[in-house]
């Protein structure tokens, strides 16, 4: 289990095509920090049906998209 894990479960549980999370609210959702090391994990997401779209360090946000069947 990564510390990660809770975002992961979170965007699953969302079900949406597309979810729009800033930095801070990510922090919120894991109960630390997004850091760099969250380029590492990224790919845990994919496990869980989504993948990282873009990731706007200007507006501080993700976006994470639903994978394509």
């Amino acid at each position: 289990m990564s510390k990660y894990n809770p975002l992961w479960e979170y965007i699953q549980k969302k079900g949406k095509s597309q979810v729009k999370l800033t930095f801070d609210e990510i922090g919120k959702i894991i109960g630390i920090e997004i850091d760099h090391s969250f380029l590492n994990y990224k790919k845990e997401l994919t496990r869980y049906g989504y993948q990282v779209g873009k990731i706007s360090l200007k507006e501080k946000t993700v976006l994470f998209t639903k994978k394509e069947p």
